[in-house]
């Protein structure tokens, strides 16, 4: 006989959860601080309070060409929240010293620690609640996220794209800023003990030291990055790429604007495609619309023109020029033993991250990956390919931990894809010794 129906049971499932309680400022919102003596009168309370210092900071991605901090947000316990105006103060060295050695918190630190070094600001110590949350096996590590998984708020994010060169800078914006810092220190507290408890805090502390010395990579031939590169087919037409992006990017800099915001990239691939020699054949090239396409007319035509007159040896090839092993699709047909040892380390890392519950990105850099399987040690004795694998991947910038997981697996993938090597070929010799002796047999028959 079937149970009977509970109604409180049922009144309980269909009950929606309770709304997350949204974030809002504790000590409401404070001036911003635009001038010296303002900053040196905070300065003066930061260097006074204790503990971890929150801070964060707000660029014009999008809007503008330059990666500069338009607003750094600070806060400290018995200090508050500070918003800080960079732009006219003639100097942030106040800032870094009240500072001194304590410890940064700051969320994706790689976003801001260019951004902050530009303007003399620098960690002697870091504690990233981003990359705890990857150490950690957090499905989703925004800010956002993580506040309402672990604080249980919810926090606003529709500032987050906002032009942070505007000027003055509205309320609601600020409001927005000035609680990206006063989450950061309960967080991090919270991860902290967290990573204690997965014994990954020794992890964690590596992975914060290396980040101290974050610098953004320089990206060799950057055009090759425009939208919709592989719909050009040609030397020539790829050049004219080459010459569009470079006058864009050299505008976009003199007037610091997003390069975007002048001609988008599909403007560039069809005036490529088309090549248009007069204004009117441009104009009329999609994507050509607007003030920058216009008003900047002479230095499309004039790109374009120089890429039609080049000689065909300057032209750049389809390849990209770089130092670092070919894309692994390309691996099998070079080397196939190459493409093996990577197919095994793969699945040893992720196999190691699965146990060790992170992502397999963060066990080991994938570029460090392909490039110790693409040219590993020579040697093929145990011992010694180990040692100068951990040496290889040193040198690389891999972090001790990382090393100490992952080198055995790695060394483990060379010398099987090696014995799988030899024994094809010593199946293969066998196969064809075999075929040889039957021929051998018909003949005397």
């Amino acid at each position: 006989m079937p149970d009977k129906p509970n109604p409180d049971a049922a009144e309980e499932a269909s009950a929606p959860e309770p709304e997350v309680a949204l974030l809002t400022l504790a000590d409401g919102l404070p001036p911003v601080i635009d001038t010296d003596e303002e900053l040196r009168a905070y300065t003066t309370e930061l260097a006074k309070g204790s503990g971890p210092v929150a801070i964060d900071a707000e660029r014009a991605s999008g809007y503008r060409y330059s990666n500069r901090a338009y607003l750094i947000q600070v806060r400290r316990e018995g200090a508050g929240t500070a918003l800080i105006d960079p732009i006219p103060l003639s100097t942030l060295a106040p800032l870094q010293e009240a500072i001194g050695e304590s410890e940064w918190i700051l969320h994706a630190a790689t976003q801001d620690l260019p951004c902050l070094a530009e303007v003399g600001l620098t960690p002697a110590v870091l504690f990233d609640t981003e990359l705890a949350g990857r150490l950690l096996n957090y499905p989703r590590v925004g800010l956002a996220t993580l506040v309402e998984t672990l604080l249980g708020a919810r926090m606003k994010k529709e500032h987050s794209a906002v032009d942070w060169s505007t000027r003055p800078l509205p309320e609601p914006w600020l409001e927005y800023a000035a609680l990206d810092v006063e989450v950061l220190v309960d967080l991090r507290n919270v991860l902290a003990d967290q990573l204690v408890e997965a014994g990954k805090d020794d992890w964690a502390r590596q992975e914060f030291d290396n980040l101290r010395s974050f610098e953004p990579t320089v990206r060799v031939e950057a055009w090759r990055r425009t939208s919709g590169l592989h719909k050009v087919r040609g030397r020539r037409a790829l050049g004219a790429v080459r010459a569009l992006w470079e006058a864009r990017d050299e505008l976009a800099r003199e007037r610091d604007v997003t390069p975007g915001r002048l001609i988008p990239d599909s403007a560039i691939v069809a005036a490529a495609t088309a090549m248009p020699t007069n204004r009117g054949a441009m104009m009329s090239t999609p994507g050509f619309h607007g003030r920058g396409a216009s008003r900047f007319a002479p230095v499309w035509l004039a790109a374009i023109k120089a890429a039609a007159e080049m000689p065909e040896a300057d032209l750049p090839s389809r390849t990209p020029r770089g130092d670092g092993p070919p894309a692994p699709r390309a691996w099998a047909e070079k080397n196939p033993v190459a493409a093996r040892r990577l197919e095994l380390a793969r699945a040893a890392v992720a196999a190691l991250a699965e146990e060790h519950q992170l992502p397999a990105e963060n066990l080991l850099t994938p570029d460090h990956l392909r490039r110790v399987m693409w040219e590993p040690p020579a040697t093929r004795e145990p011992v010694e390919l180990l040692e100068r694998l951990i040496d290889q991947l040193g040198a690389l910038g891999s972090r001790s931990w990382q090393i100490g997981l992952t080198a055995p697996a790695l060394a483990r993938a060379v010398i099987d894809a090696e014995d799988e090597k030899k024994a094809k070929k010593a199946k293969a010799a066998r196969a064809s010794e075999k075929i040889e002796k039957a021929e051998k047999a018909e003949k005397a028959d």
